[in-house]
């Protein structure tokens, strides 16, 4: 119809036409629908589908399944997967979706013949492919809002899928959201919890192709009868969202004039709950006239067809083609098939002979109908049990009578696990139950009684194993079967013979019904059975018991309050009563006949054998669940918690867990010694155990339970070899048990004396358990041993600590993991007694420290194994560099072992006190640093809180022995617990934080007290009690598996700066708390030290921690403290100080001169006060500290040389300080003192200046080299000055990788050490002085001691330096052999380890004879494999000209630089740097070597010369030296050539071309203590032209010979060399220099000799080449013979023009021989004379 803008009239007309005739149409076909149109909409759109294929997978198998969309039954997989993408309830990625708003603008046109799942696919691809769908289709104009958006987590007035609404149900409704339920394309496997009874209907097809009249617009009313009459329609079918909820009838859409329509509805029906053979699907078929005709109804009936819903009280499910009626149906058809009716009269008249015309499809969901034959077999026949039927029952094809029921139910039961898993899952729980309850009640069958127990246990122990081993369902972290933990914890109880099973059973449902249904974030079977883990609640055995939170423990209250109290009747509360559960049931006690479930269970355990038994072991953590839940609420629903433990159970139930104990530890021993699978078996069920016993200590007698863990223990021992494994096995178990809430009391810890009871187990005999208040009694020495009385008094931590000390002593493979295991199970129980609000007290803490006390004598007899952090760390004192990478270079680059050897030196923080080896103590494995840290975090916490007088008492009556012992415990607990700042938290690695991070939390905990983690024991304490949901939230406890270390790994990694800052404040509290606690300890050992009169022992080890603990980076807080300890130490006992601990004094001196630049004032104005007391003591002691200035004045050269950050100006103000401090203490002006503490500090300041000029240098390390070379030359007279600078050099060239050179530095020192050695002690193993160096270095001679009168080492302060030893000199060697080795001069690692050796064998130490040996093999196979791969320096000449150079100006330098430097790379360095210092313009390179004439340079510009030279040798020092190694050491001379021509030109003509060769000689021999050397000795010699050409035919020569001679042979160079010599292009080369030089006879008698030797040359020359050419005949393939022959003719060409040249001889030559007095320079120099007769040797 078309309306025309100009006929306004008329279209009026024709739109009140039109609205009449829409009225008519809808008021008679407004009720049925046809398709229209659709749209496809993109996945893409919501999802990044990339991430989601990855994420989904993941999810469901964790998750079992998901739920949400209805769906179309005939969809064909790749449909139905598509809905499933978007489906999931906490699965799906929402990161990966995101709220969209859609609008759609185009729709295809849906065609009624099209309308299969097979088209629309068909349609789906085409429109994916390209756009010509929408040419093929007609398209609609239309608009379709949507918007898509993921669900949030509360939903607001929410239906479930059977329009019930959940709970909150907001009164302000606006539109409902509905869950729709999943047909997913895999099985669900989640249990019902609620109850649901569903089925969906799905008409197909219809087929009426064959049927004559009017069959064109079909559709279908479906409707769902109780009985036959229409009347019978039931309103259980889910009505459209625009009507009513429920409806009685449903139309199909219409396919317009189709007689074969495809359908695509869905029809959902709420069934009944008690279905009856009277129940069936009606279908009528109706056409539909959409013309009205006079007097015709719109429906035109065509005929029906019903599907009876049970058959054989079977629910009928799948696909069915029904035969269509056209009649009326007859009486009683709804229970009869449509296929199978009987026959009629009159007949039924069927659509094409009863054919099947009509295609459905019927699908439930039900938590009633199982639709699986053995669960329904199963069921019912425990049916016909629990209710009154009458026999024969009829169970499908079969009839059962009463005489063979239980033979039927025995079958059944056995069946079980021979269903369906999907069935059997989604029944689970309705399984368990029954089978439990035919466990423990006898029935009473045709007056028999029947006992089911056996194969009722026996199907549940079939379902578990199948569950488990099921791949579909999900397991947590621990392997255990999650839906099996979510029955037990939620759903399980005591199946209740009291009272009628069928009553109890719906009371049970109510109560899940009512708490267990879950909305769109519905817990899935994982986060269920997560919550399992959380179980454990403090007080609260029973995790089924809902409680509210209880006070504390009765027996904790008690002890609390300190009051003496009655234990006879002791015991732990466990049980309140239930909020919300059912009512205490049974009040009063049952019948002795009747069976508890828990004893059965155990029975049944027992007596269980084969395939059985081992299934009920492999998943022993279900059945020991169940017990302990059984017994648990046994307990409390016949209200036993009153009763006394041990009257509780029956002594066969004991007997029955005894026998269960000890069964499941022969099973765990004998797995154990299977391969790895099995093992990982055994730890399972190791912790099964451990948690069975855990929960029996809370429900039954102790006693008995402390004998099965005494048990446990002993059988494993007897059974396992492995100590490894046995003691991994048992710290396993005993760390569960430790976890118990009341652990402290379950080892008798106690708060008062008065109550002490006896111990609760009386086969441990402990009557004499004493209290804490009563240890005057006892011998304070023995609390501090693991003794035998400890370990029968404190039963579980006496097994731990025994385990602990069996681990430390063990040294078999893999112990390293059980140590650690060992000290994490102990220091999670002192963090969990820190964090424990019960144990907050300072009197309560003094009492658990007690408890601890044996741990100290554990952990000082592991002394020698713990990890020794001042050698990980090793690093000079405070003056270290800024740069954590060259730290750990130059720390790497020095062996540290070799620095211990050094007894404590600089670069080192051991010092030369007892070394920690020397003690005699056992050695075995060395732990790891987190173990080791771990282990000293348990000793600073019970040194901390144990009481201090206690600890004094102690102190005092241990030998000196242990007290050093405990020294140095406290030594490496310093340097364990240093600061390490941020920054090192922001370089170190990933995985080191990680590892940190645990420690650091828990350190926190029990040090400061913090919150920042939780202790297992509080994270048990805060878990919300009973079926609390949020439970599930918290972190996972109950199975936990060392949890602090496997849990990081699902930690983030990366970590914010926060974070960072927070880690780097609780370190630095750390490190604080730490150290005050040891400096307490050692207040300690001073007094009690001073008291006994034993000191001398212990002042140095005393000392030595104290220095340590300044090396480190510490807090002001502390700084404060340490130095008041100092100045207290040093008032009393200053004489002992200055006289025996001279190199403690030397190092203190050190660390406090640190200190006096820092930039705090706090620590500056105590570091000044510190310093001036050392001195003043110092001299009063003597009255001349000439020592104590020495060691100040080495220290602070020791600072200069090595800390580039160190602050001047803060150490200039401290001088000032300390300078006014001596004008100021009166008591000293009447002494020399003030005077010798300001020549000092004159002394200090001139360093200091030293210093300024070395930062000027800072950036040119040359300079800098030869600035603190010349300043340790200053330092000639003063040997421990110039030992100390010497040191700083070689840190300097260790970080510039320069390791040749840091040797020699120390090879130096050591020649020093050695020449006053020399002078103190007359021992003939010892170096005679620095001349027993010479073979490592001709340099060392200048080490040679200044005359004895003016310096004599005996004087006091002289060589007093700790180096100035044997052990010193060793040292020293030592590190200066490992540099030496790590710059590849091996043999010089030979030449200093003869100097070390003779001293180890005089000192018999053969520990170090062996490892120096076998770094001598080392050094000595290096040489044979590497050899002439080495690459050793490469050497510059530089020169320096300009007046900006200042005194370098006109200064020439020999440079070493590392191998393979070019000479752009060395001239590109200099000349950057000094651009950068006088200006890019300012500074210009000389590109050649030719001399420079300084008056043609611009005075205002600098210049530098760079030439490659290279090592000259005489002919004489070519035979010493013979191999590559001796031609690159000990180099003095070098060399380097200038071609020139007369006119000035560098290349000519060969007549004209000579060449200039400049000998260089160095003023020191390289290598040595710097870079670079001056050069002190220039010698030039000219080659005349002939000369040149003579030079250049050898080296031709030479190559030529060495080519021929190679081996194995090198076929390419030899043709290479040969082509080169007498190769067509080039064999102008030779034969030019013959035809320029050998054509005539000279002229001049003088060139008689050069003309001579050049022919000798030549007839060399044109052998070797001969030679090379037969040579290169035998190394040829095939196809070289033509190049070959080619060779061989060019050979004979040169050969004859050169012969006539090389025949013809001077005759003068061969006359008498006469005397030529010849004037050449060249002549009558012997040097160039020798190298004549070097290079022509060479070439003969």
């Amino acid at each position: 119809m078309v309306l025309k803008e100009s006929e306004a009239g008329k279209t009026k007309e024709k739109i009140e036409k039109l609205k009449a005739q829409a009225e008519s149409f809808c008021q008679r076909l407004g009720k049925y629908r046809m398709p229209f149109a659709w749209i496809p909409i993109g996945l893409a759109n919501f999802f990044n589908l990339s991430t989601l294929e990855r994420e989904i997978p993941e999810a469901e198998g964790l998750n079992g399944k998901g739920s949400t969309s209805d769906k179309r039954a005939t969809l064909l997989q790749a449909r139905r997967l598509s809905e499933r993408s978007l489906s999931s309830e906490d699965s799906y990625p929402v990161s990966n979706f995101k709220r969209i708003s859609l609008t759609l603008n185009t729709f295809f046109k849906q065609e009624g013949d099209r309308l299969s799942d097979e088209d629309l696919f068909k349609f789906l691809a085409d429109f994916k492919r390209s756009s010509s769908l929408q040419r093929r289709i007609k398209t609609l104009p239309g608009t379709l809002k949507l918007e898509i958006s993921p669900a949030p987590e509360n939903l607001g007035y929410c239906l479930t899928p059977e329009l019930l609404p959940v709970k909150p149900f907001p009164e302000n409704r606006n539109r409902p959201h509905k869950e729709i339920l999943e047909f997913p394309i895999r099985e669900v496997y989640v249990p019902h919890t609620i109850y649901r009874n569903l089925l969906y209907v799905y008409p197909q097809r219809l087929n009426f192709a064959n049927r004559p009249a009017s069959a064109r617009n079909i559709t279908i009313k479906i409707q769902f009868m109780c009985g036959e009459d229409p009347s019978c329609a039931m309103p259980v079918i889910f009505g459209k969202s625009s009507g009513p909820e429920f409806v009685e009838e449903i139309y199909t859409a219409i396919t317009y004039h189709n007689k074969s329509p495809d359908f695509y509805e869905e029809v959902k029906i709420k069934l009944p709950a008690k279905l009856t053979e009277k129940h069936h699907l009606l279908f009528t078929f109706y056409h539909i006239s959409c013309q009205p005709k006079q007097g015709a109804s719109v429906e035109t009936l065509l005929g029906y067809s019903w599907l009876p819903i049970l058959l054989n009280d079977r629910l009928q499910t799948g696909h069915y083609c029904l035969p269509v009626a056209l009649d009326k149906l007859p009486v009683h058809y709804s229970i009869h098939s449509p296929e199978k009716v009987p026959s009629q009269t009159p007949p039924i008249k069927w659509v094409e002979g009863h054919k099947g015309v009509f295609n459905v499809e019927v699908q439930a969901v039900s938590s009633v109908h199982t639709q699986d034959n053995h669960l329904e077999k199963f069921f019912t026949l425990c049916h016909s049990l629990e209710s009154q039927v009458t026999f024969p029952i009829r169970l499908m094809d079969q009839k059962i009578t009463e005489a063979t029921l239980e033979h039927e139910l025995k079958l059944s039961i056995i069946c079980l696990n021979s269903s369906r898993l999907e069935p059997l899952v989604l029944f689970l729980h309705l399984v368990l139950d029954k089978l439990f309850q035919l466990a423990v009640q006898p029935m009473v069958i045709a007056g028999q009684t029947a006992n089911f127990s056996q194969f009722a246990f026996e199907s549940v122990v079939a379902i578990v194993n199948s569950l488990h081993n099921s791949k579909d369902l999900s397991k947590d972290q621990h392997g255990r079967n999650c839906l099996l933990a979510s029955y037990v914890y939620y759903v399980f109880r005591l199946p209740d013979p009291q009272r009628e099973v069928v009553k109890a059973g719906a009371g049970s449902s109510t109560i899940l019904t009512e708490s267990r249904y879950y909305t769109f974030g519905r817990t899935s079977a994982v986060s269920v059975g997560s919550k399992l883990l959380q179980s454990r609640v403090i007080s609260c055995s029973n995790p089924d018991i809902a409680v509210t939170p209880t006070a504390t423990d009765e027996e904790v209250k008690n002890i609390m309050s300190s009051k003496p109290m009655d234990h006879s009747s002791s015991r732990m509360s466990f049980y309140v009563e239930g909020t919300n559960d059912m009512p205490s049931i049974c009040a009063s006690p049952r019948p002795s006949n009747k069976k508890h479930f828990h004893e059965e269970l155990a029975l049944q355990m027992v007596v269980s054998t084969g395939m059985v038994r081992e299934s009920v072991f492999k998943y022993a953590w279900f059945f020991f669940e169940l017990l302990i839940k059984s017994m648990a609420q046994y307990v409390h629903n016949i209200e036993k918690q009153d009763n006394p433990r041990r009257s509780r159970f029956s002594d066969r139930f004991k007997d029955d867990i005894t026998t269960i104990v000890s069964v499941v530890t022969s099973e765990i021993a004998a797995l154990l010694v299977k391969p790895q699978k099995e093992n990982e078996q055994a730890e399972k069920i190791n912790i099964s155990l451990a948690f069975f016993l855990y929960d029996l200590l809370s429900l039954m007698d102790r006693g008995f339970v402390f004998n099965l863990i005494k048990h446990y223990c002993n059988q494993l021992s007897n059974k396992l070899s492995s100590l490894s494994t046995l003691i991994s096995m048992r710290l396993e178990f005993l760390r569960i048990l430790c976890s118990h809430e009341h652990y402290l009391n379950l080892n008798l810890f106690f708060m008062t004396s008065m109550s002490a009871p006896a111990s609760p187990s009386p086969s441990l005999s402990s009557q004499n358990s004493s209290s804490c208040s009563s240890f005057q009694d006892q011998k304070i020495a023995g609390m501090f041993d693991l003794s035998a009385e400890y370990r029968q008094q404190h039963f579980l931590t006496g097994l731990l600590f025994t385990e602990l000390a069996a681990a430390l002593d063990a040294d078999s493979e893999g112990i390293s993991k059980v140590q650690k295991k060992a000290v994490s199970a102990i220091l999670s129980l002192l963090s969990s007694h820190d964090l424990d609000p019960r144990c907050s007290k300072k009197e309560v803490k003094i009492k658990i420290a007690a408890l601890y006390l044996p741990l100290v004598g554990i952990i000082l007899d592991s002394l020698p194994q713990l990890h020794d952090f001042t050698i990980s760390d090793a690093r000079s004192g405070k003056g270290r560099t800024g740069n954590p990478e060259e730290e750990q270079e130059s720390t790497g680059a020095i062996n540290q072992n070799v620095a211990l050897a050094i007894a404590g030196n600089q670069f080192n923080l051991r010092s030369s006190g007892t070394s920690l080896l020397s003690l005699p103590y056992r050695q075995s494995a060395t732990l790891g640093p987190d173990t080791t840290r771990n282990l000293l975090i348990c000793f600073l916490w019970i040194m901390k809180n144990a009481d201090q007088n206690l600890i004094q008492k102690w102190i005092a009556d241990l030998p000196s022995m242990q007290l050093n012992r405990i020294l140095d415990l406290l030594f490496i607990c310093v340097s364990c617990f240093e600061y390490k700042g941020k920054q090192s938290s922001d370089k170190v690695s990933t995985q080191v934080l990680q590892k940190s991070r645990d420690v650091k939390a828990r350190l926190e905990e029990a040090l400061l007290r913090g919150e920042g983690a939780r202790g297992e024991m509080m994270k048990r304490c805060r878990i919300p009690a009973g079926n609390d949901r949020s439970a599930g939230l918290n972190e996972n406890l109950r199975w936990r598996k060392e949890q602090t270390h496997w849990r990081q790994a699902n930690e983030r990694q990366d970590k914010t700066k926060a974070e960072l800052d927070q880690e780097a404040l609780i370190s630095g509290n750390l490190a604080t708390e730490a150290n005050l606690i040891i400096l307490d300890m050692q207040e300690n050992i001073i007094q009690a030290s001073f008291a006994a009169e034993c000191r001398d022992n212990l002042l140095g080890g005393v000392l030595k921690v104290l220095v340590n603990s300044l090396g480190c980076d510490q807090s002001t807080t502390y700084l404060t403290h340490c130095f008041a300890t100092l100045r207290a130490l040093i008032a009393k006992f200053g004489d002992f100080l200055f006289e025996e601990e001279v190199e403690q004094c030397a190092d203190l001196c050190q660390r406090v001169l640190h200190h006096c630049s820092s930039s705090i004032d706090i620590t500056r104005t105590q570091a000044c006060a510190t310093l001036y007391l050392l001195m003043r003591y110092s001299f009063s002691s003597t009255s001349n500290f000439a020592r104590v200035k020495m060691q100040v004045t080495m220290s602070l050269a020791s600072l200069v040389g090595k800390s580039p950050e160190f602050n001047e100006e803060f150490l200039r103000r401290s001088l000032r300080t300390i300078l006014a401090y001596a004008e100021e203490d009166a008591d000293m002006q009447a002494t020399p003192f003030p005077i010798q503490v300001e020549e000092l500090l004159c002394n200090l300041n001139s360093i200091l200046s030293d210093t300024v000029k070395m930062r000027e240098f800072q950036e040119d390390p040359e300079m800098l080299m030869d600035l603190m070379y010349r300043i340790a030359k200053g330092y000639q007279t003063s040997p421990d000055l110039r030992l100390t600078w010497l040191q700083n050099m070689a840190e300097k060239h260790t970080k510039r990788k320069c390791y040749t050179e840091a040797a020699m530095c120390l090879v130096h020192a050591a020649a020093l050490v050695a020449e006053y050695l020399s002078m103190l002690e007359d021992r003939n193993y010892l170096p005679v002085g620095s001349v027993s160096f010479q073979n490592i270095s001709s340099n060392v001679l200048e080490e040679s001691a200044v005359s004895d009168d003016v310096l004599s080492p005996d004087e006091d302060g002289i060589c007093s330096g700790r180096y100035f030893s044997e052990s010193g000199l060793v040292g020293l060697l030592e590190q200066a052999a490992e540099l030496f080795s790590t710059g590849g001069l091996y043999e010089t690692v030979n030449e200093v380890y003869k100097i070390v050796i003779p001293i180890l064998e005089a000192h018999r130490d053969f520990r170090k004879l062996t490892l120096t040996h076998s770094k001598l093999q080392k050094a000595f196979d290096s040489i044979i494999n590497k050899g002439q791969k080495r690459m050793f320096g490469t050497y510059f000449r530089v020169g320096f000209y300009g007046s900006k150079f200042g005194d370098l100006d006109e200064q020439e330098f020999v440079y070493k630089e590392p191998a393979i430097t070019k000479l752009p790379e060395i001239s590109h360095r200099l000349e950057g740097f000094y651009g950068q210092c006088f200006g890019e313009d300012a500074v210009e390179v000389i590109k050649d070597s030719a001399p420079v004439d300084k008056r043609k340079l611009d005075p205002n510009k600098a210049y530098i010369q760079i030439t490659f030279v290279e090592p000259y040798f005489d002919e004489y020092e070519m035979k010493d030296r013979v191999t590559y190694f001796e031609k690159n050491f000990n180099l003095c001379r070098f060399m380097y050539t200038t071609p020139f021509t007369m006119d000035g030109r560098p290349r000519g003509e060969l007549s004209e071309q000579y060449k200039r060769n400049t000998i260089l000689t160095t003023m020191h021999a390289f290598p040595y203590i710097k870079t670079r050397i001056n050069v002190i000795q220039k010698e030039e010699f000219i080659l005349t032209p002939i000369e040149v050409a003579i030079e250049d035919m050898r080296k031709k020569t030479q190559e030529l010979t060495a080519a021929t001679n190679q081996e194995p042979p090198d076929a390419k160079m030899l043709q290479m060399v040969l082509q080169g010599s007498v190769g067509a292009t080039v064999n102008q080369g030779p034969l030019e220099v013959a035809q320029v030089f050998l054509a005539e006879i000279p002229a001049d008698p003088k060139l008689y000799r050069h003309h001579n030797k050049l022919r000798l040359c030549f007839k060399e020359f044109i052998m070797r080449c001969g030679e090379a050419v037969e040579k290169n005949k035998r190394l040829i393939t095939a196809d070289q013979r033509e190049y070959q022959l080619e060779l061989r003719k060019n050979y004979g060409k040169l050969k004859e023009n050169l012969r006539p040249m090389i025949e013809r001889k001077i005759p003068e030559l061969y006359k008498p021989v006469v005397k030529v007095h010849s004037t050449r320079e060249s002549f009558r120099n012997h040097s160039f004379r020798k190298y004549d007769a070097q290079t022509s040797s060479q070439s003969t």
